[in-house]
């Protein structure tokens, strides 16, 4: 009854603003008022709310702005992620509404992410993420190096709901848009030195141009070296743990052959060499009585190499082509790759209680082809084909034992996971709208999508370490399965007055089944059969509201999403031919839930010195079916990745300087209310309501220099992002964010 008062006041609220702004007269001091404003400090859109209608988003695979866009999407330039201080897609936490995304368990650049309760922890390649990520049009398939480095960036576009008729299968909670900065025809670049606590040393830059007086060959090189010592300490190796050490690039050549014709080459690279992260044991071990929990929550005492290495490499050919005034087309082909070699101590000892040692590989293409209508009258829109080919694989080598029991054919348990899972899906979509009357638009659009899916697994038993005589198996099989589905979306918004926006929209998302790489058909036969996709039903309205003669945006949206066929990643135990219990990773279809929303952004300038930002939100996931063994569990059962209360705030003060400089400080705080991050809901890894302090003070010296101290968890706060509860062994460990982190950056622009 509270979650259902707390939702009708919400959508009080909502009403309210939305009657206060179809009162206010729009007349030519509202233009006035803004000109003035534009005058404020600030270096882009993003951070002068007077301004916000000047970013330019892509939600809808067509150029519009911000404020004009029916959807609910949060959109960060490149000076406001400076300002901001988002080093990576993790930054992105806590800036925008129901998002939860981190730097996956043992890894530095594997991505978990979830928008609205929504989303995958499990990096393996039979399973698929539930939130797209994207470089420059191009869908990165796997987590593996996907939490991308912000550096030469031109803005980042989070989506949240379903995009599934746009965007595609595995945009079930949203999308993510990582776009890099655009081919000019000037000559210029940056560069800029980072130095901080931990002996943090990052370099950035970029340089581009044009190779001729009328801009027809332009080209881009962005690089970055971002390296800093780690967080703790191996023990036991005397190694650091939970370092940074990522080398990346971007190449960008542009053939601008006429004014209606382009053709654009990119290539990008990243190498992460970080080494293990760190983990705190959360209880003591039974099965390692000589090993007490650390106090500090990054140490441990692994006797595993230190190897953690992801190489992603990445090419893409893009060419537009204007068909005269109202037709646009557009042609995207990419090739990615990407190699991991990890190592996971599940239990942090020299002990190998649960030493894991897994290799990843994943390639993938794709083609789209995209043509865009706008002839300016009542109706626009776009419609395209996809394809998309992958093949991603690797194997695990798993070593558990038991130190306090004999040793048999199964202690200590030498077994792997092997094996490829191919994906072949074609697609095709539309999405148009219509202008009903001069005030009332409609948007209609489905995607259809046939896809296939071809797993091979070979998991077996070894009789020791060198895992090259396998005494017996637990699955092998090469099996295919097929998808098919349409994805409808509809939406109607109302221009209420130019400065009040409101939509109500459906879409529906789904997210592709598949094969448990991972399964034990012996034990259980059942983990041999596919999985189905989990789909989702939004409903959502929404409003982009502008306020005190556009000295406030307010951008509201209450969703209501039925979420069916959940996949979810759990432990299942098995009995050994011994007579003991050991376990696997298993995954099924858990069932039915329900994810209610609401989101508020917003920003506001109360004098030209002040600016005031951030978003609140708050999410009610509850599951209606969840079936264990075929008994329904839903009352016991609780989301991941899904806290109750979301937001943050932060609070500018700018002014210009003499010299024609400006001086700009911040203070900002991000708040989560508690968190359960993994399946098995262990008490000991839910992460309770935490809040992080964060600031920063930027000196633009002139238009070429600029000085940053940027300072993040300021107080120093524990908090766990994810963690292992692994009862067979006694594991029981715990991931944590990042400490307090200070840092001063010098940055030259040319």
């Amino acid at each position: 009854m509270k979650r259902q008062k707390l939702f009708v006041a919400i959508a009080c609220a909502f009403a309210f603003a939305t009657a206060a702004v179809a009162a206010e007269p729009t007349d030519a001091a509202t233009d006035a008022a803004a000109a003035d404003a534009a005058d404020a400090p600030g270096d882009d859109a993003a951070t002068d709310p007077t301004r916000l209608e000047g970013v330019t988003v892509t939600a809808r695979k067509r150029e519009e702005t911000l404020q004009d866009v029916p959807v609910a999407v949060t959109a960060f330039t490149s000076d406001r992620l400076d300002t901001l201080n988002v080093q990576d897609l993790s930054g992105l936490a806590g800036q925008v509404p129901n998002t939860t995304i981190y730097a996956a368990r043992g890894s530095t650049s594997t991505v978990t992410a979830y928008i609205r309760g929504i989303g995958q922890s499990d990096p393996l390649w039979g399973v698929d993420p539930g939130v797209g990520i994207y470089l420059d049009d191009v869908y990165i398939a796997r987590p593996q190096g996907a939490l991308l480095d912000v550096f030469d960036v031109e803005r980042v576009e989070v989506l949240r709901g379903p995009q599934g008729t746009l965007y595609g299968k595995n945009t079930i909670g949203g999308a993510i848009k990582y776009v890099s900065r655009k081919l000019d025809k000037d000559f210029g670049g940056y560069a800029q030195v980072t130095a901080g606590t931990d002996d943090e040393l990052d370099a950035k830059a970029a340089v581009g141009g044009s190779f001729d007086a009328n801009g027809m060959l332009r080209a881009r090189l962005a690089v970055a070296s971002l390296n800093r010592d780690g967080f703790g300490e191996n023990l036991y190796t005397r190694q650091p743990v939970s370092d940074k050490q990522i080398d990346a690039a971007r190449f960008n050549l542009g053939l601008y052959a006429t004014e209606t014709f382009d053709v654009q080459f990119a290539y990008d690279w990243m190498k992460d060499q970080s080494g293990v992260r760190g983990a705190q044991m959360l209880a003591a071990n039974p099965l390692a009585p000589d090993y007490a929990p650390l106090d500090d929550r990054y140490d441990i005492r692994s006797a595993m190499p230190n190897v953690n290495d992801t190489d992603m490499k990445g090419t893409s050919l893009t060419a537009n082509w204007m068909l005269g005034d109202a037709w646009f087309l557009k042609y995207v082909f990419a090739h990615r790759t990407s190699d991991t070699d990890t190592n996971i101590d599940f239990d942090t000892t020299p002990l190998p209680l649960v030493d894991v040692h897994a290799f990843y590989s994943d390639s993938q293409n794709s083609n789209e082809l995209q043509l865009n209508y706008d002839g300016g009258g009542r109706a626009r829109g776009v419609m395209g084909v996809y394809a998309f080919n992958g093949r991603a694989g690797g194997q695990v080598l798993n070593h558990f034992e038991n130190p306090l029991l004999p040793a048999t054919a199964t202690n200590p348990l030498f077994g792997d996971t092997q094996g490829r899972v191919y994906t072949s899906s074609i697609a095709a979509y539309a999405d148009w709208t219509v202008d009903l009357a001069e005030a009332w638009k409609l948007d209609l659009g489905a995607r259809y999508t046939d896809e296939e899916k071809h797993a091979i697994a070979l998991n077996r038993f070894y009789t020791d370490g060198s895992y090259a005589t396998a005494w017996a198996t637990a699955a092998n099989f090469d099996k295919k399965v097929s998808f098919s589905n349409v994805s409808p979306k509809a939406s109607i918004d109302w221009q209420v007055t130019p400065d009040a926006l409101l939509y109500a929209l459906y879409s529906k998302g789904f997210k592709s089944g598949g094969f448990n790489i991972r399964a034990n058909t012996t034990a259980v036969p059942r983990s041999g059969e596919p999985f189905k996709d989990e789909t989702v039903d939004s409903f959502e309205v929404g409003s982009k509201l502008s306020l005190l003669d556009q000295r406030m945006f307010l951008n509201v949206a209450l969703f209501h999403n039925k979420y069916k066929d959940i996949q979810l990643s759990v432990f299942t135990s098995y009995t050994l031919p011994d007579g003991t219990q050991s376990f696997f990773g298993d995954f099924t279809n858990a069932g039915a839930g329900t994810i209610n929303g609401a989101e508020v952004e917003y920003q506001f300038l109360p004098t030209p010195n002040w600016l005031i930002s951030g978003n609140i939100a708050w999410l009610d996931a509850s599951y209606d079916e969840f079936f264990d063994r075929g008994v329904n569990v839903a009352d016991s059962q609780r989301f991941t990745n899904a806290p109750r209360v979301s937001g943050g705030v932060n609070v500018e003060y700018r002014t210009p300087l003499a010299n024609g400089g400006n001086l700009s400080a911040r203070i900002g705080y991000t708040y989560q209310s508690e968190v359960w991050p993994t399946t098995d809901l262990s008490p000991a890894i839910r992460q309770k309501g935490y809040g992080l302090l964060n600031a920063g003070v930027i000196w633009k010296i002139d238009d070429a220099w600029s000085v940053a101290l940027q300072g993040t968890n300021l107080t120093d706060k524990a908090y766990r992002t994810t963690g292992y509860n692994i009862a067979a062994y006694g594991v029981l460990t715990g991931f944590y964010g990042p400490p307090r982190q200070v840092t001063l950056s010098a940055t030259w622009r040319f």
